[in-house]
This record gives C-alpha cells, sequence and structure tokens, in this order.
C-alpha cells in the first residue's frame, strides 16, 4: 500500500469538506507523517470526490495495523483512525465561529453546514449508521418508524479485556460532559478528538449542542448542560425547551423522563434531544379538546396516540410553560387506583413527565407525555412497560425516540427475523423447536392465521408490517392510561382535575 497516497487522499477529502484549506496542507501531512511512523511526505495530485473518508480510513488502518502500531480490534481502530482525523480538524474556536457567522444568516444554515461538518469529521460515523434497518409501518397511530440497530460493532473479547485494565479517572465524568471535547479516549471510553460543540446561552446558563454519533434520525442532536448535573423535570425544563426552538425554529427538542425505568440511558447528567425531522406523534391529530382555567391563550387536547398524552399550542411563553408546570406538578402527586396509578410506593416517586416542543409557524406546541415507573410482582421490570409478551421484539426502557413513534430495535432481529421469514415463506407450521427463534413462536402463528397467502415475494413486507404493529403495542404498554372506555375516561378525570 502507498501510505503517501493515502495521506494526500485524506488531505484532498478534508480540503473538499472544509474542514482545512490548501495552506494546512504541510502542517496536517507532517502530523500525518508523525502519527503512521513516515519518514517524509510527497505531494500528489487527486483527482476524487467521496461521500465519507471511510475507504481511505480503512486503507490507512489496514497500514496500522500491518506496522504494528496498533492491534487490530474494532476499539483499537476506532481510537486510532479519530487520531488520524484529528491531524486535518480545525479548532473548537474555528467551528464555532463558523457556526455563529452561519447563524447570522439563518439557524438552519448554521445547523446544516455543521451537521455535515460532524459527518466530514467522521464523528458521526454514516457508514456503519447506513447499515441500519429502517422502514415505516403504517399502524392506527400513523407511519411509525422502525430501525433494527446495527451501527454499534460488537465488543471485540480483546476490548473487554484491555477496558478492565484501565485505571478509571473520572474524567470526563461521563459520556456528556463538555471535557469529552478533543479527549483522545481508551479501551473503555470513546475516543472524542474530532468532537466539536457549540456553545448556547438560555437565560444566563450555559449549554452545548452537538449531534449523536449514532444518530437515529436526521440532525439528531443533544443539548447537553455546562454542568454534570442530574436530569430533572421542571419549570426549567419548559423554559429550555422554549428557548431551544425559539434559536432553532426547525428544529424540535425533547427530554427523557428523570425516572428509572421511563427515563433514558444517562440519568446522572442534565441534556435534551432534538433534530429536523418530524415524527409520527407530532403528525398525530388531537382527538379531544380541553380547556384550562386561567389559561385562555393556550388550546389543549388528547392526542390520537399510543402513549397518554397532552398537547399544548400557544404564542404566550407565561401562559404555556405555567400549563406545563402546573400539569407537571399535579400529575407528580396523582393517584387513580381504579387504573393501578399510584403516584408513591412509600417515599418514592413514580410519576413524571417526557416532554417535547417544536414550533408551528408562530405557535409553540409542547407535548407532554404521562409517564409512570411503578413496577409490579407480574411486570418486574414496569408495569407501564413492554410487557413480557413482546420481549421477543423489545424489552429495553421507552425512552424520549420510542415515545414519539421510532423503534430503535436490537441488532439479533436482523438474523432472527430472516429466519423467521424463510420459515413463513417455506409454509412451516410451527417454529417452536427451532432454538434461534422459539422466541417468536406464539407471534409467528399469529401471523399464520392472519393472512392467508405468505409466500417469498410478500413475507417480508408482512413481517415488517407485524413488527410496526408489535411496536405499537409496546408503546400502548407504556401509556399509563389505556386506549380503552375506561382508560380514556380515567385520563379525561385527570385533565379534569388540573383544570379546576
Amino acid at each position: 500500500m502507498a501510505i503517501n497516497t493515502e495521506i494526500n487522499r485524506l488531505l484532498n477529502f478534508a480540503i473538499q469538506r472544509g474542514l482545512m484549506t490548501k495552506e494546512d496542507i504541510f502542517y496536517s501531512a507532517n502530523r500525518l507523517i508523525d502519527l503512521l511512523k513516515v519518514h517524509e511526505f510527497v505531494p500528489e495530485k487527486i483527482d476524487e470526490t467521496l461521500e465519507t473518508a471511510t475507504p481511505i480510513l480503512e486503507n490507512m488502518l489496514d497500514y496500522a495495523v500491518a506496522e504494528k502500531l496498533l492491534d487490530d480490534t474494532v476499539n483499537e481502530r476506532d481510537l486510532f483512525d479519530t487520531r488520524i482525523m484529528d491531524c486535518v480538524m480545525p479548532r473548537p474556536s474555528e467551528v464555532i465561529r463558523k457556526f455563529r457567522a452561519d447563524y447570522s444568516q439563518s439557524p438552519e444554515l448554521a445547523t446544516d453546514n455543521y451537521y455535515k461538518f460532524s459527518i466530514a469529521s467522521n464523528y458521526i460515523r454514516k457508514t456503519r449508521i447506513d447499515k441500519n434497518i429502517i422502514w415505516q409501518a403504517p399502524t392506527e397511530y400513523g407511519d411509525l418508524d422502525i430501525t433494527i440497530n446495527l451501527s454499534k460493532p460488537e465488543k471485540d473479547p480483546r476490548d473487554i479485556a484491555k477496558a478492565k485494565t484501565v485505571k478509571s479517572t473520572g474524567y470526563p465524568k461521563c459520556l456528556l460532559c463538555r471535557e469529552n471535547e478533543g479527549y483522545a479516549g481508551h479501551a473503555g471510553h470513546p475516543a472524542r478528538e474530532t468532537h466539536r460543540i457549540i456553545p448556547l446561552n438560555f437565560r444566563g446558563h450555559g449549554w452545548f449542542l452537538q449531534y449523536s454519533p449514532y444518530t437515529y434520525y436526521n440532525e439528531h442532536c443533544i443539548l447537553l448542560n455546562v454542568d454534570h448535573i442530574p436530569m430533572k423535570i421542571d419549570r426549567n425544563t419548559f423554559e429550555n425547551i422554549f428557548d431551544f426552538i425559539t434559536e432553532f425554529p426547525h428544529y424540535f427538542v425533547g427530554s427523557n423522563a428523570d425516572l428509572p425505568i421511563v427515563g433514558g440511558s444517562i440519568l446522572s447528567h442534565d441534556h435534551y434531544q432534538g433534530g429536523h425531522y418530524t415524527f409520527a406523534m407530532a403528525k398525530a391529530p388531537i382527538e379531544k379538546e380541553y380547556k384550562f382555567a386561567g389559561f385562555d391563550e393556550v388550546e389543549g387536547g388528547r392526542v390520537k396516540w399510543a402513549m397518554s398524552t397532552i398537547r399544548l399550542r400557544s404564542k404566550n411563553r407565561q401562559q404555556l410553560i405555567d400549563l406545563c408546570v402546573k400539569i407537571l406538578d399535579d400529575w407528580r402527586k396523582y393517584s387513580d387506583e381504579s387504573v393501578d396509578i399510584f403516584a408513591y410506593s412509600g417515599e418514592t416517586p413514580h410519576n413524571t413527565i417526557t416532554p417535547i416542543g417544536r414550533r408551528r409557524g408562530d405557535y409553540y406546541e409542547f407535548d407532554l407525555v404521562l409517564r409512570n415507573n411503578r413496577t409490579t410482582d407480574e411486570h418486574p421490570l414496569g408495569l407501564f412497560h413492554p410487557h413480557a409478551e413482546v420481549h421477543h421484539i423489545k424489552k429495553e426502557n421507552i425512552g424520549l425516540i420510542e415515545v414519539m413513534g421510532l423503534a430503535v430495535l436490537p441488532a439479533r432481529l436482523k438474523d432472527e427475523m430472516a429466519k423467521v421469514r424463510e420459515n413463513l415463506a417455506a409454509n412451516v407450521e410451527d417454529i417452536s423447536s427451532i432454538e434461534e427463534i422459539a422466541k417468536h413462536a406464539e407471534w409467528y402463528k399469529e401471523i399464520r392465521a392472519k393472512y392467508d397467502n405468505i409466500n417469498a415475494d410478500n413475507a417480508d413486507g408482512i413481517l415488517k408490517t407485524e413488527i410496526g404493529i408489535v411496536f405499537s403495542k409496546i408503546l400502548e404498554h407504556a401509556g399509563v392510561f389505556k386506549r380503552d372506555e375506561k382508560g380514556l375516561a380515567a385520563f379525561d378525570k385527570f385533565v379534569e382535575s388540573v383544570s379546576k
């Protein structure tokens, strides 16, 4: 392999993508030859245009492995290719200046260019994300987004063993802390040398905007608190959501709930997730209007959605936020034994909210999803959590992304669904004796009973539709008020108690 050519290819890519300019060539080339233990750099003319730097990086990594600069494991390669890309990266201050200059023209231009930059830098590993299997499934709640997540590679046993030897320093404190920017990483922490974050300020407090390295939808961003403090849903949450969609009116933003089971994977650091995407939830209509006494400038209603959701809409900031706080405070202490909702077990709280905000022209629209994390003997993982009958598809927590209508499903389903599809097409009556897919046996029987003619041409489409239906059931399980007459009446009863 001509490593000199690969260096030239990377420099050409970086210039094309705006990571550097021609004036930076020898500076960046010298950093690269030092990293790769090469003695000299010779400029070459490169005539190519690539979507990502991945093909070049893979060649460079193969060279580095051959030269024994690293072990050939996924984690070692990830750490090293991030060091390679950092050689052609601008400093954080340059990225911030560019973002602010773009923002002065339009917020959408700023985020669009920042997102493209995050892909070009390989911080967002687009080549891996493109491996995800994605589709939309029609349900009574609209077209739900389904993703079988293949973007996160399986851990190599050698990486796992090495991670155990890494001394814990507590720096950075978590994956969201701003100290990650530029951090080299190690066996137990991903490299962040290509990470660049944008400082924001809401009402005198510092925040940072970044994109998720494993985006699940268009421009999947994260808004993180400058301070490493736990998630907490309160008035500040609604104020921050309002401020964010004021500054970025083309984005939605929401927060995971602040309690275990119904919260996200990182509750230790206050953060939000947003992006430039319209989920099925945002398209769902109001099925019953609500009026709230003292909040004449706020429109309200119950959303036709699998989970128990109140939608509020207004141009009046104060009234909108005050009503959000009132609903939250009232829900925190609300119990209804008739539908198994209890606010507390002793001193342990169970009720909280998953809030989402978006703009509709001049209006601000908030969806407040009522959550409860109580467990029972019958449902030890959570009463309002995917029940055992759907665990063959998904048993993980229902966080913000799922709440809005996007299923993030485990990678195991790729092979399992291929096997199920094969048996469906072959008209196999029972799969309970096939070890790798026996967990799907009851569901498989239901599918066979539902469709008259399943064959090789339609089996894949049928499976994708049925997975969507299972996901809609999962969301219903997570809803605190069931979608039957009794449940909806109980929902209205709670809202009436807020309105008084």
